[in-house]
């Protein structure tokens, strides 16, 4: 049986204040969006006119002023600013009050958001593992009475999540390479990327490597369902679309250019710095659908069955109702096709 493909709302939290976000959630909803996605950074990447609310208590607003879209952290690191047993309790008393709505989406996280609390910040192999092992305790954590885990970071003793829902709640593990990604497949309900990479990532290292970690655990590999925020500007201006990419331009930076950088006043110097052009690079930027929905059919075609939208701009409120009108319908008719519907 095909999996049916859902469409997302990205929770632009470090460009909007927590009731902004909320009333954006509550427009998605009703305009068809089947789920929304938060982010949950300690700091912003502007600091001008930034944003950093608390996910967790966010997500329980959001819950509550809703009642059918899915909610979700894209993502949530478990291993810094949290303890992973903490997390645990928290996602539980959300399924607990929203049932069959929620989802925990984590990563190995950035050095902006947790080296300001001083915490030093490790390598990429440390990070990782600390991932790996908070997966494991948090998954105990959700199964098992008075959990009792020595492991090389976290340590419990007769834990218990005294609240937790009936339905077990998915994690999504963050990958922008293959190690994350064969982890994803190997342990968890599905994978979360981003696009605007190069489609040879996804195709020939991302998505390849869900599959050997799935394989390598006798997991079925359609079980793990494929979620890529999708970064849009979608406009019926289309130099307007180009220009709200300028909100975002600190995502077009490399590695190299963000590495050691933990204040967001300088990484805003260092966005702000960047040509319009280099800003969109990682945007799909348009005005016309029919173009639009080709630009992204290449991820449909590589199976992708989650796809989160992100938009740059201002006017949230105005992009929600005019994807929906415009390019949602689009999409689901290119994916009831390709299900033979």
């Amino acid at each position: 049986m095909p999996r049916v493909t859902r469409f997302g709302y990205k929770v632009s939290a470090e460009q909007f204040s927590p009731s902004e976000l909320l009333e954006f959630t509550i427009a998605a909803e009703r305009c068809g969006f089947d789920t929304a996605a938060i982010s949950d950074h300690f700091q912003p990447w502007r600091n001008t006119g930034g944003h950093a609310p608390f996910s967790l208590a966010w997500l329980g607003a959001a819950g509550q002023a809703t009642e059918r879209i899915q909610l979700g952290t894209s993502v949530l690191t478990p291993t810094f600013r949290y303890h992973p047993a903490v997390v645990a309790q928290a996602m539980g008393t959300l399924g607990c009050l929203f049932p069959g709505r929620i989802w925990l989406g984590v990563g190995t996280g950035e050095s902006m958001n947790e080296a300001p609390l001083g915490i030093e910040w490790p390598d990429t192999k440390e990070r990782f593992a600390r991932l790996k092992e908070s997966l494991e305790l948090i998954r105990a954590l959700w199964t098992e009475e008075r959990v009792t885990f020595d492991g090389a970071f976290y340590r419990t003793r007769n834990a218990t999540i005294y609240d937790r829902p009936a339905t077990s709640i998915p994690i999504y593990v963050a990958a922008s390479g293959p190690a994350a990604a064969r982890l994803a497949g190997r342990v968890a309900d599905g994978l979360i990327c981003t696009s605007g990479k190069g489609m040879e990532l996804y195709a020939e290292t991302l998505l390849p490597a869900v599959l050997e970690g799935a394989r390598a655990a006798g997991r079925d590999e359609a079980s793990i369902e494929l979620a890529i925020e999708m970064k849009v500007s979608f406009d019926t201006d289309a130099e307007r679309a180009r220009e709200d990419t300028r909100n975002w331009a600190a995502l077009a930076l490399s590695p190299e250019e963000k590495t050691g950088v933990e204040d967001p006043v300088e990484m805003e110097r260092l966005a702000d710095a960047l040509p319009i052009d280099r800003a969109a690079s990682r945007w799909i930027v348009s005005s016309d659908p029919d173009e639009h929905v080709e630009r992204i059919r290449p991820y449909l075609a590589l199976g992708f069955t989650h796809l989160i939208f992100h938009a740059p701009g201002r006017n949230q409120l105005g992009f929600l109702d005019l994807y929906s009108r415009e390019v949602l319908p689009r999409l689901r008719r290119i994916t009831l096709d390709d299900h033979g519907a």
